[in-house]
């Protein structure tokens, strides 16, 4: 076996999975009773780390800027006809761009390899997010949020498969998978509190556009997970198991139909709705708390940035929450074996206390929201890391990242991120003195449906036949 250098990286990968390496070139073999991570695995995990640290940080960015953003240049007053038109383009059109470009993107990392579609879709969205930041209108800014959701979601899958098939021992594989999937939280964090420090020093930022608009620089920052794959993308390795098919010439070709053969087709359905429930739940009522803190009774005489102030503190400790569930979940993993019972773990409580969160603290005590959303985001954003664990177990080598896709794209991005436009239209049906009350009125119903959708879901949920990736 080679020993690893910087010129030969990419010679590092798992023998095949039947243990025979005849017609695999000698140097694809990595010990398999290794117990600590080699200094390339971990440069893979700190790549998947920033990866995943800045999906979320992209996603939970829109309900932060999105207010100030409308306003300045489209100048849409809030609360408006055409103020609700924008926020659910903005909200629905470049998650359903990310979930057919994701799909796409999937298929490509299955034909073409893990590593080299990870970083171009990396490169994407952080050139996305530089760009949306100098946009000078409502169109070209939603075109770049486009872009910048299509490498977001073509980066989700192409890192999960990556992982997966790194570390062939499955106690490991759980590890790595659960705790670098817990650093999505920490781009809600991020997010929360860049925005935050930039509103305070908005006078003193550069202009831009002739303006100081801190939400055109919580935009720009998006560009900095760009910035260290620059440095480290040549010491990168492909995916062990993907590269030692194709040197063997036993890695088959991608096909969408196969998902949907008599082997596949419940998974492929079950986990895209499931997925669909747990991220609809996310999209469609936490999401919506910015635009709600706002109408608190102690909230309403104070001036419009004090508010989107506290509105970014409420979504911080939402995503601490958040990002204790992710351990939460990553640790127990290792230690139950059913699946359907680790989801549930999250799916029964979540059933009674998100929607009680809506109802009742956030319409009528900022110290109560404060520690409803903690579990609210504990139990909502924490199951979300179960799908990063699950999926690879269930989809061969060949038909991985195609599969991954599906569920996390076509269910998640497109089908789940649509509970925000149901969001819209379920407030017409909701009683309430303010439009804000409405708001959680409807975040309530919809957090309800999705989570009572997603346990019933859950009974059909297969259980992985195995312990090892599927050849």
């Amino acid at each position: 076996m080679k020993r690893a250098g910087p010129g030969n990286f990419d010679t590092i990968a798992a023998p095949r999975p039947d243990g025979n390496q005849k017609g695999v070139p000698k140097e694809t073999a990595i010990p398999l009773n290794q117990t600590r991570l080699t200094p390339v695995q971990w440069l893979i995990c700190i790549v998947a780390v920033i990866g995943f640290a800045f999906d979320t940080y992209e996603l939970m960015m829109l309900p932060l800027i999105l207010p100030p953003a409308l306003q300045e240049p489209g100048n849409i007053r809030l609360g408006s006809a055409r103020f609700g038109l924008w926020r659910d383009l903005m909200f629905y059109v470049p998650a359903a761009a990310g979930g057919i470009f994701g799909l796409v993107g999937g298929y490509l990392t299955d034909r073409f390899g893990r590593r080299r579609v990870l970083t171009w879709s990396i490169f994407v969205y952080a050139f996305s997010a530089l760009s949306a930041g100098f946009a000078t209108s409502l169109p070209l800014l939603l075109l770049f949020r486009c872009t910048t959701f299509i490498g977001i979601c073509v980066e989700f899958v192409a890192a999960v498969a990556w992982l997966a098939e790194l570390f062939p021992d499955p106690e490991r594989r759980e590890s790595v998978l659960g705790y670098t999937q817990a650093f999505s939280s920490f781009g809600g964090l991020m997010v929360s509190g860049t925005y935050v420090l930039l509103e305070m020093a908005g006078p003193h930022l550069p202009a831009i556009h002739a303006g100081h608009a801190a939400w055109r620089y919580t935009l720009i920052s998006g560009v900095i997970p760009a910035l260290p794959l620059i440095v480290i993308r040549p010491f990168l390795p492909e995916s062990p198991m993907w590269l030692a098919k194709k040197s063997a010439g036993m890695l088959k070709r991608p096909n969408f139909s196969e998902l949907f053969t008599p082997a596949l087709r419940s998974t492929t359905l079950i986990t895209a709705l499931m997925f669909a429930c747990g991220l609809g739940a996310a999209i469609g009522a936490i999401q919506q708390l910015p635009q709600i803190v706002p109408g608190l009774p102690e909230l309403r005489t104070l001036p419009v940035s004090r508010q989107q102030q506290i509105a970014g503190t409420v979504q911080l400790i939402q995503e601490i929450g958040g990002l204790a569930g992710r351990g939460a979940l990553a640790a127990l993993a290792l230690i139950l074996v059913r699946r359907r019972l680790l989801l549930r773990m999250f799916q029964v409580p979540g059933l009674v206390i998100v929607p009680l969160l809506f109802i009742f603290p956030a319409t009528s005590s900022l110290s109560l929201l404060n520690w409803g959303v903690f579990l609210a985001g504990f139990l909502t954003i924490g199951q979300l890391s179960f799908w990063g664990n699950y999926l690879p177990r269930i989809y061969p080598t060949h038909l991985r990242g195609t599969g991954e896709s599906f569920a996390a794209n076509i269910g998640g991005r497109m089908v789940g991120t649509a509970a925000a436009l149901l969001t819209t239209q379920v407030v017409k049906l909701m009683p309430g003195g303010s439009p804000t009350t409405r708001l959680a009125y409807a975040a309530a119903a919809v957090a309800f449906m999705a989570y009572a959708a997603g346990l019933t879901l859950s009974w059909w949920l297969p259980e992985p036949k195995q312990a090892q990736l599927p050849e």
